[in-house]
């Protein structure tokens, strides 16, 4: 038995977010990593996707410039897609964190697979850990629905799928959120033939029935897109995957694809820590009730951040819970709350999808106006041929002062910042219309819509 004031299950981002807080405090510090060090966003997530839907961006550029009288002749190398994609991913990403770890001294990490033995009582490689302070940021893993997972030796997720070593002839893309479309347009686009199967119908973040809807007819002009069924037979077929596929409309849909991709959600790996043994109060998915403002964990001294809370899994949010949850477990018994950042995601398929500040689902009809206005009229979106997209943004009706945005359309991810720093400091519709917009700017399709919304509050 070990004893020891700080324990931090998982040295992710989260992980290194505490560590970097407590370790200016305290010597009395382990930390438990199961798996390789490298972090998610950096392995296995945001930048080798973001590497491969930029191969399929350039490849879709080139495809479309005969508009503008350029040749767009070009071959893909698959071989060399994936081995540019793994080089950039060791030297530019992974690489960095590892320096990062590194720099932790070896004798303070264990590695090997947590489990709870008791409260306050970790068990690792057989030897059992009492801390008096936990931070649990084991990250989460990819989930698998029921009818596939006696295919999980031959699958693909998105913690395998950048390993391949040539681009596949076909590939079935489990899922429509964000890690779905991400992949699923990337290869649609380096030429493999792609179809993306949904469950429910709904088709990323959208609450807005108008978004929702132009959303799913839009990247279905580009994209095989099932949105809606489930599958009700699932093998393999010599070096084929033969899917059984019943639609929304009762369709009995049958394809063979080479590669079969599980891009439908993640599950927090503390599930797999036998956390009833915790005595921490558990929700309906079995994960730990937390504070969102302290990361803690009811009044024990234990702390959930990062992906392992299934709430916000995005880096940023991740970082600032770790710090969050490593400030507080300096204070136990005392914790300080802290505010939380404007909500803010984005998906990097083309048109760019954004959500920002609040949903319209989370608000009152009849206390917002809502400005919108059409990719299609931008003056920059017309010198680029994008006709696709709209932007929406809730205001108060009866200050103006702005409170989120739902966005759809090349420069997504721009407006979603903008509009995140409005938000943030409590600005107006006239406050940030009172700033220049330059002509001609994609911003300026956030201008028509903000000003569509103010000239709803002067009736």
């Amino acid at each position: 038995m070990r004893e020891v004031e700080y324990l931090i299950v998982g040295v992710g981002t989260a992980g290194l977010g505490a560590y970097s807080r407590i370790r200016r405090k305290s010597n009395s510090l382990l930390l438990i990593q199961h798996g390789p060090f490298g972090t998610t966003c950096a392995r296995v997530g945001c930048m080798p996707s973001k590497m491969l839907v930029t191969a399929g961006e350039l490849a879709y550029s080139i495809n479309q410039a005969n508009y503008f009288g350029i040749d767009g002749g070009y071959k893909v190398d698959g071989k060399e897609v994936f081995a540019r994609l793994k080089r950039d991913r060791t030297e530019k990403f992974v690489g960095g964190v590892l320096k990062a770890v590194d720099k932790i001294p070896k004798e303070i990490i264990i590695r090997g697979e947590a489990r709870f033995s008791a409260e306050n009582r970790i068990e690792v490689n057989g030897e059992e850990i009492v801390a008096q302070k936990i931070i649990l940021a084991c990250g989460s893993s990819p989930f698998i629905p029921t009818p596939l997972r006696h295919l999980i030796p031959e699958l693909d997720t998105s913690d395998t799928i950048f390993e391949l070593e040539e681009l596949p002839e076909s590939i079935a893309v489990i899922g429509l959120g964000v890690i779905a479309l991400e992949l699923g347009q990337a290869f649609h686009r380096l030429g493999v033939r792609t179809t993306l199967f949904g469950h429910s119908g709904r088709i990323g973040p959208f609450t807005l029935p108008e978004m929702q809807s132009d959303c799913l007819k839009v990247l279905s002009k580009e994209l095989d897109i099932v949105p809606a069924g489930k599958f009700t037979a699932a093998r393999k077929e010599g070096s084929q995957f033969l899917l059984e596929f019943t639609t929304g409309a009762g369709e009995t849909l049958v394809r063979k694809f080479e590669r079969v991709v599980v891009a439908s959600g993640r599950r927090s790996n503390v599930l797999n820590m036998e956390i009833a043994k915790s005595g921490l109060k558990l929700d309906d998915r079995g994960v730990p009730v937390y504070n969102l403002q302290t990361m803690q964990c009811g009044n024990a001294p234990i702390y959930l951040a990062g992906d392992a809370n299934e709430d916000l899994p995005l880096w940023h949010e991740a970082y600032a819970e770790g710090r969050i949850a490593g400030d507080n477990a300096l204070l136990f018994p005392e914790s300080k709350p802290v505010k939380r950042l404007v909500p803010l995601g984005i998906y990097f398929s083309d048109p760019q999808i954004a959500m920002v500040g609040k949903k319209y689902s989370e608000l009152d009809p009849s206390k917002i106006v809502i400005g919108r206005a059409s990719v299609a009229n931008g003056p920059r979106h017309k010198i680029y041929n994008v006709r696709d997209g709209q932007l929406s943004v809730f205001a108060k009706k009866e200050s103006g002062m702005i409170l989120g945005a739902e966005i759809f359309g090349k420069g997504a991810e721009h407006f979603a910042h903008y509009l995140s720093l409005a938000i943030t400091h409590k600005m107006t519709l006239q406050n940030v219309l009172e700033a220049p917009f330059y002509h001609p700017c994609l911003e300026e399709v956030m201008k028509a819509s903000l000003n569509q919304a103010l000239f709803q509050l002067a009736k």
